[in-house]
């Protein structure tokens, strides 16, 4: 392997494992000998600093790291602060109200109350943190239940499940009609 695809899959591998990585594990992935791949690592360490790069990477008893430079820390700091707040679509929040009302629930029984697949929206709200698995069925397959979190409290500020709205028993009914005229419509055509 020439020195500069080393150098390139040793980044590859420290960045996309963003934490510390043994030097053994690194020869072992790039096909190079310990010796070689420290050497290889050092010269992008020193690359790093003679370029004045915004990382680094740092070593810790026989692991390498990349970071960042302390000095960036204030620029990271002010995204920190100001976190993207998450996008609830309405096939989200669809899906998060089936959650939310029927937990625990699989993503089958969410599915067939949507009438379309969940896979996207579930892993989503997983992501934003507001829905979280809480165990398995007892069932063939062992399917996945899900549930909301602490956040999804926070979130819509209720303290309890048992603050959420109750659907009116009218609307309910007015609901599930509209569903079957729906999928007797599906089924006609």
């Amino acid at each position: 392997m020439e020195i500069k695809k080393a150098e390139a899959a040793i980044e590859a591998i420290l960045f996309a494992l963003g934490e510390s990585v043994e030097l053994s594990q690194i020869a072992e992935a790039i096909g190079q000998d310990k010796e070689t791949t420290r050497k290889l690592i050092h010269h992008l360490m020193d690359s790093y600093q003679e370029e004045g790069r915004g990382i680094q990477i740092i070593e810790l008893e026989q692991s390498y790291q990349m970071c960042t430079k302390k000095e960036y820390y204030s620029n990271l700091i002010q995204i920190a602060m100001h976190p993207q707040k998450p996008v609830l679509t309405d096939v989200m929040l669809e899906t998060l109200s089936i959650i939310a009302y029927k937990q625990p629930v699989t993503k089958a029984e969410i599915e067939k109350i949507r009438g379309v697949k969940c896979d996207h929206a579930i892993n989503k709200l997983v992501e934003y943190d507001l829905v979280r698995e809480l165990g398995r069925l007892d069932a063939p397959g062992r399917p996945i239940l899900f549930g909301t979190t602490e956040e999804f409290l926070r979130t819509f500020g209720v303290q309890g499940l048992d603050e959420l709205p109750v659907l009116d028993p009218v609307q309910m009914e007015d609901f599930k009609a509209e569903a079957e005229e729906e999928i007797q419509l599906k089924l006609d055509v």
